[in-house]
């Protein structure tokens, strides 16, 4: 299980769940959840990156719960509270956590706008073709993500030759080389690999933190899957609305991705690039992230559930008149010689 060594102060620091609970997967895996902000606020459901947890969303969702809205979180197996899972790491594990967590944190008929970061939008893409994810998403986000060729796409390492790039990529994915306590130069690397080159040293130290807690074998287990990631067949099958999130110097995940989900998406809610920022787009700039996922919410979300229950609430209030009208004539029948 990750070593929670987290900001305990600050921005960057875990807001307090207004809820916690364990949600057992499919295949036994149990997934640490937390539910922030009121109880009736409409809700946003959150999956986080590589190496990252709950924790990564820290200023997001104190944002989105101060706003009023309902904020669901939850820790992907391995990482932070949720421990090494029995049944492996798969695309297939990916997409079967995102639904137990819908299921266990939704309202039956409940719809959500969900988001994702990095592996957090490959969970989503993972999950496009399962009836949970059509029947819960109202809208989605996918931030800072691709859907293939991570390894040859990346740019940590620049190396010229395209094969060569994407077969150090692969190997740095799937190390398991210990990380060791967060230090300055351990804090240089992650800034260089992850985040833009204006990322102020708070941000950087919270990254820093955030990536160390994760246990290496868990790290190498999941980069192996990235290695090897092929989504975008699954693409075109989130025909939910869907907006794309992209730093404009993020190496992980560089913007030819981002612009080739907006161009393969059924229904594109726009293209953000972000310029000058890395991949850790949620704390590099969580307003430009929240005021996404907020705008999601107000268009896709809270008008169609108003409509819903406006409709809900003619339809009883018929059948309120239907009786009362009724009962008028049940009397004068009743008076008749």
């Amino acid at each position: 299980m990750s070593r929670l060594i987290h900001i305990s102060s600050g921005p960057y620091a875990p807001p307090a769940p207004a809820r916690e609970l364990t949600v057992t997967s499919a295949d036994g895996a149990r997934l640490h959840a937390e539910t922030h902000g009121p109880e009736n606020g409409p809700a946003i459901v959150l999956a986080h990156g590589w190496t990252c947890s709950t924790v990564f969303w820290a200023p997001v969702i104190r944002k989105l719960a101060a706003d009023g809205h309902r904020v669901i979180v939850y820790d992907q197996r391995g990482h932070g509270r949720s421990p090494a899972a029995p049944g492996g790491y798969s695309t297939h594990a990916l997409a079967d956590d995102l639904c137990a967590v819908l299921d266990a944190t939704l309202d039956e008929g409940e719809r959500a706008v969900i988001g994702g970061h990095s592996m957090g939008g490959m969970t989503i893409m993972a999950a496009a073709d399962r009836p949970e994810l059509g029947r819960r998403a109202a809208a989605l986000l996918l931030c800072s993500t691709g859907a293939s060729r991570l390894p040859g796409e990346a740019r940590v390492l620049p190396f010229r030759s395209p094969r060569l790039r994407a077969r150090a990529h692969r190997l740095l994915l799937g190390s398991r080389a210990p990380m060791g306590p967060v230090t300055p130069i351990s804090k240089k690397a992650v800034k260089y690999a992850t985040m833009g080159p204006g990322s102020a040293p708070d941000k950087v130290e919270a990254c820093a933190r955030i990536v160390h807690a994760c246990p290496r074998t868990v790290r190498a287990a999941w980069g192996a899957v990235l290695g090897d990631l092929d989504l975008a067949a699954r693409i075109p099958e989130l025909t939910a609305p869907t907006a794309v999130i992209i730093g404009t110097q993020d190496r992980l995940t560089p913007i030819v991705h981002a612009r080739e989900l907006a161009a393969a998406l059924p229904d594109c809610a726009g293209l953000h690039e972000l310029a000058g920022l890395g991949h850790m787009t949620p704390i590099e700039a969580p307003e430009a992230v929240t005021d996404v996922l907020g705008g999601l919410v107000r268009e896709h979300l809270a008008a169609t559930d108003a409509g819903r229950d406006t409709e809900r609430d003619m339809e009883r209030g018929s059948e309120r008149d239907v009786e009362r009208g009724s009962e008028p004539d049940v009397a004068k029948e009743a008076g008749k010689p």
